[in-house]
């Protein structure tokens, strides 16, 4: 009797380990989509803006031992822009705690972050005509790494793009507007590049960084916007080009007109 309770037991534990395994696995999996459906989505914001930088061919002559090896050397670089990530990322959570503390509220709702792949960076080196080189690569590619941040109003995106350019130690590279000035497709978002300072063994490294700040309505169309626009079986027609520029138009005037509410209950 106890040696047949015995291998029921063991069998038991053994389905938990396996289903613990599958679980582990389908997150996993789930990440990984979601990284790479966060890289085309700022990939393809973009495409077509003038990246600071791209005229400094003096940075792009190839230097001895310079050559780029992604396959070798992707991992290296993977954690200079991880480690730019985590100490910019860290810096938002501070600033929307201590926001917090003062307003009882949150002017931060999501932050969201990722890193090109190999892949997407030698294709965009090689669409820029840019030699395969680190020097270059670090100089004139500014979307390596990326991070997303959800505001909940408008004015939540500004005051926190300022308070965090504030930082002494976070210099402002490039900044585009897309909420004031829309694209024409009616994207909206604030773009910065910015340089953070990371400390690592042999020294300091002022390490890229793009962010992308949006209110929760502006993130809710772009994210549907991409996910139409990229169904890849089907064509976008010009009249769907206009009721997508309509969905647009009506996110943001219900992003206004609860920025209105707002402030008259005084946030």
């Amino acid at each position: 009797m106890d040696e047949k309770v015995k291998r029921v037991d063991k069998t038991a534990d053994s389905q938990k380990t396996v289903d613990e395994e599958v679980k582990k696995d389908t997150a996993k999996k789930e990440k990984m989509a979601e990284a790479e459906y966060m890289e085309a989505d700022m990939s393809e914001q973009l495409e077509g803006e003038n990246q600071v930088g791209a005229g400094e061919t003096e940075s792009c002559l190839p230097l001895a031992a310079d050559q780029l090896d992604l396959a070798r050397q992707y991992k290296q670089m993977m954690l200079i822009y991880e480690a730019g990530i985590r100490q910019l990322t860290t810096k938002l959570q501070i600033l929307n705690r201590e926001f917090e503390q003062s307003n009882d509220r949150n002017p931060i709702e999501n932050i969201k972050s990722r890193i090109k792949s190999a892949e997407s960076i030698a294709k965009k080196m090689e669409r820029k005509g840019l030699p395969m080189t680190l020097s270059c690569l670090t100089n004139n590619i500014y979307d390596i790494a990326g991070i997303r941040v959800i505001c909940p109003f408008i004015t939540d995106v500004y005051e926190v793009a300022r308070m965090l350019l504030s930082q002494t130690d976070v210099e402002l590279v490039q900044v585009k507007d897309y909420i004031r000035e829309p694209k024409e497709n009616g994207y909206r978002s604030l773009h910065l590049i910015v340089k953070i300072n990371v400390f690592f063994s042999d020294g300091m490294r002022q390490v890229p960084v793009e962010v992308q700040m949006r209110t929760i309505a502006m993130n809710f169309w772009a994210s549907t916007e991409h996910q139409l626009r990229y169904k890849k079986d089907k064509a976008i027609t010009p009249e769907m080009h206009e009721r997508l520029k309509k969905c647009a138009d009506i996110m943001a005037d219900a992003d206004y007109q609860m920025q209105k509410l707002a402030e008259e209950i005084h946030f």
